[in-house]
């Protein structure tokens, strides 16, 4: 296409624009299509909006519940029986209040990392964002870019496409001059011009690569347990209501009181903040690792990290900076040729790769020569070409790749002997060989080549590398190091960056295809070098079947299959688009440092969750089995909502807020919930035994008022709670004995100051009564302690020891 801009029909009609002197669209043009809406603007939001997260806390079946309860008692009881409405208001708060900064936090992030497009516009390249691009529009694309629209070929350059996301085929698909490109396919191979001829809402993958984004409840195993929990109280809190009620009625109390005592048991029986806690600890993990310059793209990614086991790296861009320099030149014939053809083949190449490029930097002075030809660098071929008009043909790549047979295996031999030197170093070795014959369409290896010199390039190892790799072993993290480059060379820089047993090192080349076999094999070794883009996956595929949860990092083109294939994905902020686009998590500042702190944070939220959840259901069992018991005793049920109210804020719901916040580095496993249940049945039984034992008693004794009868049980029950708490939270560090401290004073003062204790309807119990009470505890409590250590003996055996870890 000479001038103007490329035509409006569908893709496939008529003859496709020469891109020959292409200008694109005219600024005019660009703008009458975004009025016509044939933009890429899907006024698609990657977080939930306001009002979704305004409905998502407030319109929960707990608060139409808790409501529901609420109205009953502003109609029949006093206003200090309502208090729990309270905790209501202030729990949803929390929630919306936490979500929204997660979203604040998550749609800046967003807009920094979101994927760029390139575009010809009146004759001049722009850099656009994705949204911005309009129908006809031409785009530029290279090897990692991913299409967010469809289109067509108008010119390419090698041009192959990567359509595993699309097709689930990881084989790279050649495309030539009106052949049709899909959205969510990404470059493997070469570069080339694309016309726009399907955007937005006509995409065949519409805006594919920022579904990762969405800030949303997606399915995890910590969700899904407790979901199940809270199904379960549902189902057993009805019955039990129905039948407090009934025998509250027909112990005569009256109506009021009995629909407050109802009110009061089936209140304790809701668990209501663990939901909102398991919310809030989410969100505040996304928000710390977002201060950490690390984008979460799903939120059971931070789920995930607790549980992840086997860390898979690449060497480039994860041990090392992914800045490589030439740093000598190893001639293996007579002549001085190999210097200036290096200078060629990389000016030759129009997108080179970091191998390339660093070539390009040592011989930038060296030009003249014209090209005829061009292979690019293909990671399944391993190697890139070119013919140039009187200097023959030139190949760089991997050694092996370049040693074909049918020429002096002796030369061949020392030539391997040269490439085992330099690789033992971990140095990175590549070959240069000459043909004189042109190169093919059929892209393979012309005859008669003949090695000529090896380039030696050396990696830069990060400087964190070794604090982190540190940090995986203290945890009894496995790490495999995977990359494609020769094993001698990988295993030297693991060695470098302190990768334990570096030396048990493994060319990919001669793995096993059968999964048991390569299960084996990755069990036994710990490098592997000359790995394929299939043999990733499939390595990542054999961790996943021996019941490893797998964690994958990468940055390129190559690692997009394991990415997406991985438990969880982790990319570099610098690296492909098709690699962030496939990633769960992307260190958007590309340290490599950021990963413990990820890991940590993924161990806190479900490690404390499921603290958490001890105290919530401990509190369900015993308010269950309480009314259970006082319902057939046929006795005045001995709490008013006020007062359980205060016993749970002051045993589980002040102290789970913090509890959920605080470091942990254990790793976190699987049936989360017959752990809780193991603990939280006993526990709350005897809780339930001792608080109706207490308030029998003083039932009994003629010199103990009613008042002072629920102060019995109150007391009881907060004790009890009080030391499961300090219980579950042991060690007593600085902050949690103050706040252990702090919530006996506020019972104290709810029970001793007065107009406070009238408030709440407490009366402190005679002496007597305060014997029993010590009795009862000091009894209760070992039991209690048992059952925990009971609870921890049935938890399946970790493989994990924990280390200490200050809070990030």
């Amino acid at each position: 296409m000479t001038s103007g801009h490329p035509p409006t029909a569908q893709a496939g009609e008529g003859p496709l624009p020469s891109a020959q002197g292409l200008t694109g669209l005219t600024q005019e043009e660009v703008l009458e299509r975004r009025r016509r809406g044939q933009d890429n603007d899907v006024s698609e939001s990657t977080t939930h909006s306001v009002g979704q997260i305004l409905r998502s806390n407030i319109l929960t079946p707990f608060n139409a519940l808790l409501g529901g309860l609420l109205a009953v008692i502003l109609v029949v009881g006093p206003l200090q029986d309502a208090l729990f409405g309270l905790i209501l208001v202030a729990n949803t708060l929390t929630g919306v209040i936490q979500e929204l900064r997660a979203k604040r936090t998550l749609d800046h992030l967003t807009v920094l990392s979101a994927p760029k497009a390139r575009v010809v516009r009146e004759g001049t390249d722009e850099e656009v964002g994705v949204a911005d691009i309009v129908l006809d529009d031409v785009l530029k694309v290279a090897s990692g870019d991913q299409m967010v629209v469809d289109g067509e070929v108008l010119d390419e350059q090698g041009l192959e496409m990567n359509e595993s996301l699309i097709t689930g085929e990881s084989e790279a698909v050649a495309k030539a001059v009106g052949d049709e490109v899909l959205s969510g396919s990404f470059v493997a191979v070469g570069n080339g011009l694309i016309l726009a001829s399907r955007v937005g809402h006509e995409a065949y993958a519409r805006k594919l690569a920022e579904e990762a984004r969405k800030f949303t409840r997606v399915h995890s195993e910590l969700r899904t347990g407790l979901d199940r929990m809270v199904r379960l109280v549902a189902w057993a809190m009805l019955p039990t209501a129905g039948l407090l009620l009934f025998s509250q009625l027909s112990a005569s109390v009256g109506v009021k009181a009995a629909l407050r005592s109802t009110v009061a048991g089936v209140v304790s029986m809701v668990p209501e903040g663990l939901v909102l806690l398991m919310s809030v600890a989410f969100a505040v993990g996304v928000v710390r690792l977002a201060q950490r310059n690390t984008l979460v793209q799903e939120l059971p990614a931070v789920e995930t990290l607790a549980r992840v086991d086997v860390i898979c790296l690449d060497k480039t861009g994860t041990l090392t900076t992914g800045d490589i320099r030439v740093e000598s030149v190893d001639h293996l014939v007579e002549g001085k040729g190999a210097e200036p053809a290096l200078g060629a083949l990389a000016r030759a190449d129009p997108n080179p790769n970091a191998t390339l490029a660093a070539i390009k930097d040592a011989f930038a002075g060296e030009e003249g020569w014209r090209t005829d030809a061009v292979i690019p660098f293909s990671s399944t071929r391993k190697w890139s070409g070119a013919s140039f008009e009187g200097n023959g043909t030139w190949v760089l790549g991997a050694p092996e790749m370049l040693l074909v047979p049918g020429g002096d295996e002796v030369t061949h031999d020392s030539f391997r002997r040269a490439v085992d030197r330099h690789a033992k170093t971990g140095r990175r070795v590549v070959m240069l060989a000459y043909s004189p014959e042109a190169l093919t369409d059929d892209e393979r290896l012309p005859p008669r080549i003949k090695p000529q010199a090896l380039v030696i390039l050396g990696d830069q190892i990060r400087p964190d590398a070794a604090e982190t790799i540190r940090y995986f072993g203290d945890q009894d993290v496995a790490v495999k190091i995977i990359s494609g480059d020769h094993p001698g060379t990988v295993a030297a820089v693991a060695a470098r960056a302190g990768v334990s047993e570096a030396e048990k090192s493994l060319d990919a080349r001669t793995l096993p295809e059968q999964p048991h076999a390569l299960s084996r094999a990755l069990e036994e070794h710990v490098v592997f070098g000359r790995v394929t883009p299939h043999q990733k996956r499939a390595m990542v595929a054999a961790l996943k079947q021996q019941g490893h949860v797998v964690a994958m990092t990468g940055d390129g083109v190559n690692d997009v299959l394991a990415l997406k294939d991985a438990d969880i994905g982790i990319a570099m902020g610098s690296g492909s688009s098709a690699s962030r686009g496939a990633a769960q998590l992307v260190l958007l500042d590309n340290t490599f440092s950021s990963l413990p702190a990820a890991v940590a944070e993924g161990r806190r939220v479900i490690n404390n969750i499921e603290r958490v959840g001890n105290l919530f259901l401990t509190k369900t069992v015993y308010s269950m089995i309480l009314a259970i018991v006082i319902a057939l005793a046929k006795l005045p049920f001995p709490f008013l909502p006020r007062h359980l109210t205060l016993v749970g804020s002051l045993t589980i719901g002040i102290p789970a807020f913090f509890l959920a916040l605080v470091p942990s580095v254990e790793r976190a496993r699987t049936g989360f919930v017959n752990r809780i249940l193991r603990f939280a049945v006993p526990t709350g039984l005897l809780a339930a035994m001792a608080t109706f034992s207490g308030y029998y008693v003083s039932l009994l004794r003629a010199d103990v008022s009613r008042e002072e009868s629920r102060a019995t049980a109150t007391i009881i029950l907060l004790l009890l709670g009080l030391l499961v708490f300090a219980d579950i939270s042991a060690p007593l560090t600085k902050w949690r004995r103050p706040l252990l401290g702090a919530m006996i004073a506020i019972f104290l003062a709810a029970l001793l100051i007065p107009g406070v204790s009238e408030l709440f309807s407490l009366e402190p119990p005679p002496p007597m009564m305060g014997l029993v009470i010590a009795g009862i505890v000091s009894i209760t409590y070992p039991l209690m302690h048992l059952a925990r250590r009971s609870a921890e003996h049935w938890k399946r055996p970790s493989r994990r020891r924990s280390v200490t870890l200050q809070d990030p």
